[in-house]
C-alpha cells in the first residue's frame, strides 16, 4: 500500500477552467470563489465514500459470520446434534432475526452517512445564503 498525500482537488480544477479561457473573464477569480463550495462537495463525497468502505467491510462481515453459521448448523445436523426440528426451526428463526437486525444496522450506518454528507452542503448553502 502506497502513502499517498492529500490531492488538491483546486488545482485539477483551475487547470481545468483555464482550457476554456474566455476574454474578459477571470476562470481563476471563478475557481476561488467557488472554492468552499468545491471544499463542502469534497468532504460531502468524503464521507459517503467513507461510509460505503465501511458498509462493504460490515457487509463482508457479516457475510463470513453467515456462512460460519450455516457451516456450524449443517456439521450439526450432519452429525445427529440438531434431529428435533424444533431445535431446526428455532436456529432459522434466530439466523433470520439476525439477518434481519444486520440489514438494520446497514441501513442506519447508511442513513447516518446520508444526513452527514447533506450536513456540509446545507451548511455550505446556508453559509451562501447569508452572504447573498
Amino acid at each position: 500500500m502506497t502513502n499517498q498525500q492529500p490531492t488538491n482537488p483546486f488545482a485539477d480544477v483551475a487547470k481545468m477552467m483555464e482550457q476554456f479561457k474566455m476574454p474578459g473573464i477571470d476562470m481563476t477569480t471563478i475557481v476561488e470563489a467557488r472554492r468552499k463550495d468545491i471544499e463542502a462537495l469534497v468532504e460531502a463525497n468524503k464521507a459517503a465514500f467513507e461510509t460505503m468502505q465501511a458498509l462493504a467491510k460490515k457487509q463482508t462481515a457479516m457475510m463470513t459470520e453467515a456462512m460460519q453459521g450455516m457451516q456450524t448448523a449443517a456439521q450439526a445436523m450432519l452429525s445427529g446434534g440438531m434431529p428435533d426440528p424444533a431445535k431446526q426451526a428455532e436456529a432459522l428463526r434466530k439466523g433470520f432475526e439476525k439477518t434481519l437486525a444486520d440489514m438494520k444496522e446497514l441501513a442506519d450506518m447508511a442513513r447516518h452517512a446520508q444526513n452527514e454528507a447533506m450536513v456540509q452542503v446545507v451548511q455550505r448553502a446556508s453559509q451562501q445564503a447569508k452572504k447573498s
